[in-house]
């Protein structure tokens, strides 16, 4: 306590001030009363002590000088904590003690060294049984064995409670007068040894400074005291402390030495294993016998583990005689289950492989294993492999399983049986799942992630689908492979995980011999007539055959593969060939083609028309022809020779009172190869390069061949130019007989029939057709003609229905426009002269105009241009008309009078904030927004047109400079035609002229002696034409002028090329000037911008240029809005 010596310097006065008077009153009768029960001083003097609390509880107390100031800090386990009366009586005692050693150093040495042997009583007690000389009790230590089991963890107890031997009476053990708390107050337990109550005290405070439990005050559990309770014991035993045999026991010992448990495995005839621990004392064997080996008598012992995990051992053999040592290591928790067993453990022989695999090696390890007998020797630790199962399916699926084999070797005499784990290739063992669980048992972790990460790391490179994408490291999963990366793993993977030591494979089956194949894919197509063609389109079926290597491949599953973008196709026997070829590529594009512009009612069915010959040609560039129909072949071949340079080898009938140009020719043998091969086509030369004559031509040669016995041909032409037609016909081909149809049924007085009579040729209205629909339907006609086809390519109108309807068995589309605002004409055109080319109108948005304008898919309009090709016919005026003189076309920017403007912009900005909000749905508002932009175009030249009111308010601009122009030109003797959207301007336009002194001709739509008007002009000398755009477009030859003049510019660039076309034809002598007068500052500009981009459209598609969509949208009307 030297160290301590500070607390000599404390004064009763600085202890009051530091603690107050109460607090130290309290602390002296602590000290006075020896309730500092221990007290140490460590080396840098600090007092440590445990002090007996009022309610016989002991507190933890530590007192620390503060740096030599003479203050002190104290702290303390009781509820006070810091500064309490505990820590002031430890102040107290330590002060008395040091002053006492201080008295007591004037002893001898040797006096102060047996001080306390003379104090404590003899080690054995005073063999008589009397009690010590004077008179106080000498205590013992009682343990027994209670019948039940500890109420935390099962385990058996063995409990320990003090006991006093009597003073008289025999000197009998006795619990009264002393329990574990007794013990902690000196003066509670009055007349008992205070040498046994110092040492007995000591387990109690060891077990409750270990344990968590709360402990009565009579006993406790000797399991629970720790390794502590071993010195303690022999201190006990040292000082003349008895252990006392209680309920279950008849002696108690305290071995010598410590003890250690090993685990005994024999091995039976029959296979079985028995395990028994069993106890060794200093090496010995402590249920053996005098020869050392183990007594019959041992299975009668029972072991108790003492603690958790076990720091002593405790034998009770057959008559309750119980032995304790202390273990030279502590038992493992796994054991104790095996040493509180009161039998040994039988591992039947059908379980050993499950014992070695999961618990074997566990208890290897933390218990030694021996075979005294030699019988189980040969027992090793079951190593684990990775297995991995392959079970095979249909369609070359193939089922990955991982998990773990823990592999024993077969038995020596080669059977096998019964194990959970063996296989075809005789390996035996337990299979464990990859993933572990509890329930598993114990496991090799160490081996298994060693495994687990090897073979990811192989497979990770070799093949990545086959682990966890998201695992680190990389570790193999469950899988389903098919197909390609099927053929891959067993070819590739598959090799090298069989040559690792530490992966076990097994198959379910059988797998296929995998292998690519050496040769291509041979294709072979053919065609059939279908049989149930009643939609007159002449249908045939498409037959695709595959062959790779001489195996025959399933067309369907190979289509179905190369639709869903497979790498490979796989066959039943192994063989797999690529898919990724640009020839299987093309010919799945081709079928999916032929199947969407089929319609038919078979999904499954893949069809042609004889219009289809593009689509089948290049199909044969991808394989081999097989068996074809008679029909489908000529077909074919017919259609191969329009693409010749001569275009056929037709000859022109000699009746014709004409001479074809070399491009008029051309045009006569192509439409002759079509009408001998029962096909239509789309004749769309420029205007003025001669469409009627090749088609009068053409008619005339079917006429002499006999080939209009099945009826006449029917020409549908708009109304304006039904004369024109009728007049040509009797000019070129007088040997037709021709018939004009101008009037419907009431206002002929008889039937279409009677009209027709025996004419060869029939020309009608689009409307004349519309209004009779029925009575043309119920004639036979050897083809029909539709010129200015672009009338009818609305597919949604009655007119185009009614042209569908008529039922013959060739089509000829004339038209100088066959695209004017959206692929969707072509289309129209097609649907008229090539039904069955593209299908309906959703497959053709489908594949072609929506890919096209929306300019995603350059192969879509390669493949519509090569489809169309066959069927459409196209030469301009460049190409092939040279002799005719330049067209020189230009824009003339014209301002609006600053009145006129002021009127223009007022409206603009009303109009543009209706229109804007039209535009959140335009299909349904496109008429309003229609009509809304018509009267803005009308207000850019005129605003009288629009409004009475603003008529006369400004000078129209653009008529001044017609005037002008016309009044120079006409000087020089040229004459012009004058174009424009509205009869109301050319009203205007008219008075100007007439008021400038210039004569003028008119025509417009309601002109009714229309021949004569047109006669006038060209036999007259007017000098001016003026004409509505839509009267004029079609129909005439005005080559009488060499000046034309638009003067409002129309959304389709078509129309306008038409009106000029006029002028600019076959005939003309002199160059062509056109003059389109545009306003600036007003939606005219922007029109025009719109119509350059449909032109676009028409080069792209027809021309063959680079391609805008020409469909006009929300954002082309909000850009025609902007000022």
């Amino acid at each position: 306590m030297t160290p301590a010596r500070w607390v000599l310097e404390l004064s009763r006065d600085g202890l009051v001030r530091d603690v107050g008077v109460v607090t130290l009153s309290r602390a002296e009768g602590y000290a006075a009363s020896d309730r500092v029960r221990t007290l140490v001083a460590g080396p840098r003097g600090q007092l440590l002590a445990t002090v007996s609390g009022s309610a016989r509880g002991l507190y933890q107390t530590i007192v620390e000088p503060d740096d030599g100031s003479g203050a002190w800090f104290g702290r303390c386990s009781c509820p006070v904590v810091v500064d309490c009366k505990h820590a002031v009586a430890v102040l107290l005692v330590a002060a008395r003690r040091l002053r006492e050693q201080g008295a007591d150093t004037d002893r001898h040495d040797w006096e102060r060294a047996l001080a306390p042997v003379v104090r404590a009583p003899a080690a054995g007690g005073g063999g008589d049984g009397e009690g010590p000389k004077d008179a106080t009790h000498r205590l013992g230590l009682e343990l027994s064995l209670p019948s039940g089991r500890d109420v935390w963890d099962q385990a058996p107890r063995l409990v320990v409670r003090p006991v006093r031997r009597s003073l008289r009476g025999g000197g009998r053990w006795a619990r009264s007068g002393v329990t574990w708390r007794d013990l902690s107050s000196p003066w509670a337990s009055p007349g008992v040894e205070p040498v046994h109550r110092a040492a007995v005290s000591q387990l109690h405070v060891a077990a409750q400074g270990l344990s968590y439990r709360h402990y009565s005050a009579t006993e406790l559990s000797l399991g629970d005291v720790g390794p502590l309770a071993w010195p303690v014991l022999e201190r006990c035993l040292r000082v003349g402390v008895e252990l006392v045999p209680g309920a279950g026991l008849t002696a108690v010992e305290l071995g010598e030495g410590s003890a250690e448990v090993v685990l005994d495995v024999r091995r039976d005839d029959d296979g079985r294993l028995t395990l028994a621990p069993r106890l060794l004392v200093a090496g010995d064997d402590a249920d053996a016998d005098d020869e050392g080996d183990a007594s019959d008598e041992g299975d009668d012992v029972r072991l108790l583990p003492l603690g958790r995990p076990a720091h002593g051992i405790g034998r009770v053999d057959a008559d309750g005689r119980l032995r304790l040592w202390p273990v030279r290591t502590s038992i493992p928790e796994l054991l104790l289950p095996l040493l509180e067993r009161d039998r040994p453990v039988e591992v039947p022989p059908e379980d050993v492989d499950r014992f070695r695999t999961l618990y074997f090696p566990h208890l290897s390890r933390a218990v030694p294993v021996r075979s005294p007998d030699g019988s189980a020797t040969d027992l090793r630790p079951a190593r684990p492999v990775l297995l991995l199962e392959l079970t095979p399916g249909e369609d070359h699926r193939l089922d990955l399983a991982w998990t773990f084999l823990y592999r024993t070797e077969p038995d020596g005499d080669g059977e096998r049986g019964g194990t959970d784990g063996e296989g075809q290739d005789g390996t035996r063992g337990v299979v464990l799942p990859l993933r572990r669980s509890p329930a598993d048992g114990p496991r090799a972790v160490d081996a298994e992630d060693r495994i687990l990460a090897e073979v990811g790391d192989l497979l990770s490179a070799a093949m990545p689908v086959l682990v966890d994408p998201w695992g680190y490291p990389p570790r193999p999963e469950p899988r389903t492979l098919a197909g390609r990366d099927t053929a891959l793993f067993v070819t590739a993977v598959l090799p090298t995980l069989e040559d690792h030591d530490d992966v076990v494979v097994r198959v379910e089956g059988q797998l296929p011999d995998y292998a690519q194949a050496q040769d291509a894919p041979v294709v072979t197509f053919g065609t059939s007539e279908v049989e149930d063609d009643d939609g007159g389109q002449d249908w045939f079926d498409l037959h695709v055959t595959v062959t790779v290597d001489g195996i025959p491949v399933p067309f369907e599953e190979l289509f179905a593969a190369l639709v869903r973008g497979d790498a490979v196709m796989m066959l039943p026997s192994g063989t797999w060939f690529s898919l990724d070829t640009p020839e299987l590529q093309q010919l799945r594009r081709l079928i999916e083609e032929a199947r969407a512009l089929a319609d038919a009612d078979r999904p499954d069915a893949v069809r042609l028309t004889r219009y289809q010959a593009g689509l089948w040609e290049e199909l044969v560039e991808l394989g081999v022809v097989g068996e074809q129909a008679q029909r489908w072949r000529d077909s074919v071949e017919a259609l191969r020779h329009l693409g010749d340079a001569d275009r056929g080898t037709a000859q022109v009938p000699g009746s014709l009172a004409a001479t074809l140009r070399d491009y008029q020719l051309q045009g006569f043998r192509w439409l002759s190869t079509l009408w001998d091969a029962r096909l239509g086509g789309i004749l769309a030369d420029d205007m003025g390069l001669g469409k009627t004559l090749q088609v009068l031509a053409t008619v005339l040669r079917a006429e002499e061949r006999g080939d209009l016995a099945e009826g006449p041909v029917l020409v549908v032409a708009p109304t304006s130019v039904v004369a024109t037609w009728e007049a040509e016909a009797r000019r070129f081909a007088p040997g037709l007989r021709t018939a004009a149809v101008t009037s419907t049924r009431r206002r002929r007085g008889g039937p279409l029939a009677d009209a027709v009579g025996s004419a060869d040729l029939v020309v009608t209205s689009y409307t004349l057709l519309r209004l009779e629909a029925a009575d043309y339907r119920a004639l036979p006609w050897s083809g029909v003609v539709l010129d200015e086809a672009q009338f009818v390519k609305n597919h949604r109108s009655v007119t185009y229905r009614a042209v569908r309807e008529l039922g013959s068995p060739r089509t000829f589309v004339l038209t100088g426009t066959p695209l004017e605002n959206s692929v969707m004409d072509l289309w129209s055109m097609t649907s008229l002269a090539a039904p069955g080319l593209f299908g309906g109108p959703e497959a053709f948005t489908e594949h072609y105009r929506r890919p096209i304008e929306q300019g995603r898919s350059p192969e879509a309009l390669d493949r519509l241009r090569r489809r169309v090709r066959p069927f459409l016919l196209r030469r301009t005026k460049d190409e092939v008309a040279t002799e005719l003189p330049e067209r020189i076309e230009q824009v003339l920017p014209v301002p609006l009078h600053p009145t006129h403007q002021k009127i223009y912009d007022r409206h603009l900005q009303r109009e543009r904030q209706r229109v804007l909000g039209l535009l959140e749905d335009l299909d349904r508002n496109r008429m309003a927004v229609f009509r809304a932009l018509t009267m803005l175009r009308q207000l850019a030249l005129d605003p009288g047109l629009v409004d009475e009111q603003h008529a006369g308010a400004a000078t129209s601009a653009k008529i001044a400079v017609l005037v002008d122009q016309v009044r120079e030109l006409a000087a020089e003797g040229h004459r012009a035609l004058v174009f424009s959207s509205f009869t109301g301007y050319l009203g205007l336009v008219r008075e100007a002229l007439t008021e400038a002194g210039i004569g003028t001709s008119y025509l417009d739509g309601r002109t009714r002696d229309r021949p004569a008007r047109i006669a006038a002009f060209r036999e007259g000398d007017d000098p001016v034409f003026l004409i509505s755009l839509k009267a004029g477009g079609v129909g005439l030859t005005l080559t009488e002028a060499d000046y034309v003049f638009v003067l409002d510019p129309w959304w389709n660039p078509a129309a306008e090329a038409q009106a000029v076309d006029r002028a600019h034809r076959i005939g003309q002598t002199r160059p062509v000037n056109v003059y389109r007068l545009v306003s600036t500052g007003t939606i005219e500009e922007k029109v025009v911008a719109l119509q350059e981009r449909k032109r676009d459209l028409f080069r792209t598609v027809v021309d063959a240029g680079e391609f805008r969509s020409g469909t006009i949208t929300a954002q082309d009307i909000r850009g025609l809005l902007e000022r």
